[in-house]
């Protein structure tokens, strides 16, 4: 980025508008560190640089910016970066988070948001509103929206859009993007620019380093000029200087990305703390990093992940995917489950039988094994083989007694 600094008095009024400098594709080029997805626009320089004219009434907002002139910067320095006026509307645990690394970087930080943060907004050196009309009346550079995504509408409709800078770069920090690109292409007037993006990372994940955490971008709208060009990078430089790998991808493709990683992430840590996982004293680092999962998931609100629900298209096929993967993988268990039990309880008489003949009998279904009690009766019911019973009596006389027997038995 580009930064202009000088120990000198300002130049006549005459000569503000007589600086030429060197085309902008000479003097910088993006960083390496981006990976990009997509064409990225960059504007031509203008011959003549303008400054702006401070003035406290709203309708400035048309007069361009000012700048200084001064010994230029590469983009995204780390040493001396052009400090923005950021306001962040949605001053939560997010909003909040984003704030310390805004102000660590030398920006002036303005905050709104419907509960009263002043006094937390004070320690981070943070100037609060509560009234978003002062806020706009501020007439900050770039406007970050770190709002819920359910309430994201809700807070745009009350956004005094006629108080801010014609030229005034939104951002939205959304969980998805298709979403709130068109929000913002709907309610913004054609002159703001708009900046999609989305840290994927939030106070749990990031708590300590932002190093190698993705951050995914899309330029949406950036007008013409290269004040608006360079305002975009700057910003974007915040995160790539915290140490953020940056990858621009469109929105629709974020998305589509998103519900298959981060969507079924929250489901399967919303289940799990539904289980009821719990530590033990035998924790092997696979179970540690199911722990981590629903330690870090059972720290966003239910707004959030039902956000991440109905605002992206592609959710719902991820969550039947992963209803039929566990059907399936149940209707495996119980199938082996099945041959188990049958050989446990029937692998048995067909060892026995195939000892005594040699020849392994047909598998015949048997439903209920022989009481001793209907054993009893078929022995009882058998012919025998000689005419006279074994106590003298006739054959018939053995029949009626075995029947009779019989009878009493099964009485």
């Amino acid at each position: 980025m580009i930064s202009f600094t000088s120990t000198q008095t300002k130049p006549p009024t005459h000569l503000l508008h007589s600086q030429n400098l060197p085309p902008f594709s000479q003097r910088t080029t993006l960083p390496s560190l981006i990976k990009t997805h997509s064409r990225i626009h960059v504007s031509k320089r203008s011959k003549n640089l303008k400054l702006r004219v401070h003035a406290s009434a709203a309708a400035d907002g048309a007069q361009p910016y000012d700048r200084e002139p001064a010994q230029q910067q590469p983009l995204f320095s780390h040493k001396k970066p052009t400090s923005l006026k950021i306001a962040v509307v949605g001053f939560g645990n997010f909003g909040q988070f984003l704030a310390k690394a805004f102000v660590r970087q030398g920006h002036t930080v303005l905050a709104h948001s419907r509960s009263d943060y002043s006094a937390t907004a004070q320690k981070l050196g943070v100037a609060f509103f509560s009234d978003p009309d002062d806020l706009c009346e501020q007439h900050p550079e770039v406007v970050v929206l770190c709002t819920s995504i359910l309430s994201t509408e809700k807070v745009i409709k009350t956004i005094p859009f006629q108080r801010l800078r014609r030229n005034t770069l939104f951002v939205d920090v959304l969980s998805v993007k298709e979403f709130p690109r068109d929000l913002l292409l709907s309610y913004l007037p054609p002159e703001f620019d708009i900046l999609c993006t989305h840290p994927m990372f939030g106070p749990q994940s990031g708590k300590f380093s932002w190093v190698g955490l993705p951050f995914v971008f899309d330029r949406v709208r950036i007008g013409p000029g290269e004040y608006r060009a360079d305002r975009c990078d700057e910003f974007l430089g915040i995160f790539a200087r915290e140490g953020c790998r940056m990858v621009e991808m469109s929105c629709a493709e974020h998305d589509r990305f998103a519900a298959g990683s981060q969507f079924v992430t929250h489901t399967m840590g919303r289940v799990l703390e539904r289980f009821g996982l719990e530590s033990s004293p035998i924790n092997t680092k696979g179970y540690e990093t199911l722990l981590n999962l629903v330690h870090n998931t059972a720290g966003d609100s239910f707004d959030l992940y039902y956000g991440l629900f109905m605002y992206n298209k592609n959710a719902m096929e991820q969550l039947e995917r992963l209803d039929m993967a566990f059907e399936g993988l149940k209707k495996e268990l119980f199938g082996n489950l099945h041959e188990v039990c049958r050989k446990q309880l029937f692998g048995h008489t067909e060892g026995i039988t195939e000892s005594i003949t040699g020849e392994r009998p047909e598998k015949v279904p048997k439903f209920l094994p022989a009481s001793p009690r209907s054993a009893a009766i078929d022995d009882q019911l058998k012919p025998r083989s000689s005419g006279v019973h074994s106590n003298g009596a006739p054959n018939g006389s053995a029949a009626n007694g075995s029947l009779k027997l019989s009878t009493e038995t099964i009485r």
